[in-house]
């Protein structure tokens, strides 16, 4: 689904992201036989909870598609349990969506939500703690029985023993009104209760103003082979949403209006990282008018690439899911090897499998991309949470010295860009390339400007056709490691081609030949040849963000762009002088990065690990970092990231 924006360019600051702004605006109610205020805010942040098998990322998933066609920003965060079926009821089963939208530019999922939907007492506990004083808390009663509450520690009922006295909360049998919508469906109890999510969407649906249209013709379609069912689901959704607008208990909605002067003018389309970057590798295999190749095994939070690719037959895209790690990555280096832009996605504990793969091809010298979509470690890990503790495996995670190039992307839409520019170093430099996302922007998601097709870079690449290499006899050879000057890259020569007959394998190369070699004085050259070539990678400079001549700089990479830059600007708007950059290129690092530490008397590197960057940064450039480390599974809140660069600007 896409929406049209045809306002000017602007953006729009989030320094009041912790205020939500009122106007109230008399109207009539849309029946036309209740007249109910409406409310105009700026921003909202919802977080719908409940069971793993409540339809809580469905809930979620519709009721961002139909803000992305309203035409407000937005930014969610899905989190859900790793388990496929979670005990029911309990605080590991709990799986939850937040979404923040506003009529102006935003960055984040928001850190605490306005409004709760409590599927569930487990949900409400799990949750209750995150929501701050006077929000409003939409509770399903029928669930708040003795068994349900005594499950996740309730001794009283939450309902009545005062403990949400500081919260609006709104008790609504959910259950019991969703069987009662459909008792004409002839549906059993259990069938109809599934339906309750869409009961609880029709209400949120109707005190946000969202459009209906979309999710009735969505059901429809979901369920085109069960049109019951189909039928049963939009009648819930609109018993919610009738439900809504005839209650007493909620006497106001509310307006978030588009966000008009947010964005460039284009078509847009609300896009996760994952589909983001899928769309990027395809776009990069077109612009370089090469065959897509994937091989992949299936982990999560990685797999949706692999789904979205498979349905891409029509742009030369094949895909191959293979036995294990070691399988998909082994071939997909011989797809680059036969001429394919080659990609395999993993996650972390994929990485590991595939490092042996990722050395050959250091060794082979062709063109690979090693998508790893970060999850939490070591070992099987937080499998649904997220973290950014793989860099050092990246940079390193191999025997011998195999510089292999990273870049990171930094919101859900940039895994476009980023894609697409990890394709340019593979190809121009023939070398494998880790792109580094992680699962908070795998499974989040934003407005993606679609970009015009003549707007993207020309990544066509020429393979050897014929002879390189004349020798002293006069004799015409192809020599398989005759290096492009300017690149160091080697050239590519599709398998086939007669008189480009060569060898490949893991044993080191003679220097242009590309024989066999154990010279010690051969391995040691191409050792730093390798490493020259990464080093010699264009990556642009980096920008720095520093409006008032501040003497901190808060320097981030990947996922944390988007709390890094909200924390940043509260505290401009608070008064306060701080400078902010970004890192997409991990290796090599920008030219100018030694010269823009050297410049601050602080430099601050927030990450969700233990320190990785700040250590590479302190081995590089022996500068004194301070890092500021998360890694709980989430990603930061703008507001703890303000608090602590509020504490080193106070130092």
């Amino acid at each position: 689904m896409t929406s049209q924006v045809s306002s000017p360019a602007g953006k729009t600051d989030e320094a009041g992201e912790a205020l939500v702004g009122e106007q109230r605006v008399p109207q009539l109610g849309s029946a036309g036989a209740t007249a109910k205020e409406i409310r105009r805010l700026d921003r909202v942040i919802i977080r719908f909870a409940g069971d793993s098998g409540d339809g809580m990322q469905l809930t979620g998933d519709r009721f961002t598609s139909e803000t992305a066609s309203f035409g407000n920003d937005l930014s969610t965060l899905p989190n859900f349990p790793a388990e496929i079926r979670a005990p029911a009821g309990t605080l590991p089963g709990v799986s939850s969506f937040q979404l923040h939208f506003a009529d102006h530019d935003i960055l984040t999922p928001g850190d605490a939500p306005n409004v709760l939907v409590a599927m569930n007492p487990a949900a409400l506990k799990a949750n209750v703690a995150d929501v701050p004083r006077g929000a409003e808390i939409i509770v399903n009663t029928d669930e708040f029985t003795k068994r349900p509450m005594a499950k996740v520690g309730y001794e009283t009922s939450p309902l009545e023993d005062g403990s949400l006295d500081a919260y609006h909360v709104h008790p609504v049998p959910l259950t019991t009104l969703t069987i009662e919508a459909l008792k004409e469906f002839g549906l059993s109890r259990k069938e109809a209760e599934r339906s309750k999510n869409m009961f609880a969407l029709g209400l949120l649906s109707w005190m946000y103003n969202r459009p209906t249209d979309g999710t009735e013709k969505f059901l429809r379609t979901k369920f085109a082979k069960k049109p019951a069912i189909a039928e049963a689901n939009v009648a819930a959704f609109r018993a919610g949403w009738n439900f809504g607008e005839t209650t007493e208990d909620f006497a106001v909605s509310y307006e978030v209006a588009p966000a008009t002067e947010a964005f460039p003018t284009g078509t847009y389309r609300n896009i996760s990282g994952n589909l983001a970057l899928s769309y990027g590798l395809i776009a990069a295999a077109r612009q370089a008018e090469l065959p897509l190749y994937l091989g992949s095994y299936p982990i999560t939070p990685a797999s949706d690439i692999l789904h979205e690719l498979s349905r891409h037959k029509n742009f030369g895209v094949r895909t191959f899911q293979a036995e294990d790690e070691i399988a998909g990555i082994g071939a997909a280096l011989g797809a680059a090897f036969g001429g394919s832009l080659a990609v395999t996605t993993t996650s972390g504990p994929g990485v590991a499998l595939k490092s042996e793969t990722i050395g050959l091809a250091v060794s082979l010298e062709l063109p690979l991309l090693v998508v790893d979509i970060q999850r939490g470690g070591p070992s099987t890990g937080l499998p649904t949470k997220t973290e950014q503790a793989d860099l050092l495996q990246a940079m390193y995670g191999r025997n011998g010295e195999a510089p292999v190039p990273v870049v990171a992307p930094k919101t859900p839409a940039d895994c476009f860009d980023a894609a697409m520019d990890a394709a340019r170093i593979a190809l121009t430099y023939r070398t494998p390339v880790f792109l580094l996302s992680d699962g908070y922007l795998a499974n989040g998601s934003e407005p993606w400007r679609i970009p015009e097709v003549d707007t993207l870079p020309d990544l066509r690449t020429r393979f050897a056709t014929g002879p390189n290499h004349e020798l002293a006899d006069g004799t015409e050879v192809f020599w398989p490691y005759k290096r492009d000057p300017e690149t160091l890259a080697r050239p590519w020569a599709v398998p086939g081609t007669p008189g480009l007959e060569h060898r490949i394998g893991g044993i080191e190369k003679q220097d242009g030949t590309g024989n066999i070699s154990y010279d010690p004085a051969n391995h040691d050259f191409m050792v730093r040849t390798r490493q020259a070539k990464i080093d010699g990678i264009t990556v642009p400079d980096l920008e720095v963000d520093d409006p008032t001549h501040a003497h901190t700089l808060v320097l981030g990479w990947g996922s944390t762009y988007g709390p890094i830059t909200a924390a940043v600007r509260r505290l401009r708007a608070a008064g306060e002088t701080i400078a902010q950059a970004h890192l997409r290129h991990l290796n090599p690092f920008p030219h100018n990065l030694g010269d823009v530490l050297a410049h601050y008397r602080h430099v601050v590197v927030p990450e969700m690990n233990l320190g990785q960057l700040a250590t590479l940064l302190r081995a590089r450039y022996l500068t004194d970092i301070q890092s500021y480390n998360q890694v709980n599974g989430m990603p930061f809140k703008a507001e703890q990231l303000a608090t602590a660069l509020k504490e080193t600007l106070d130092a």
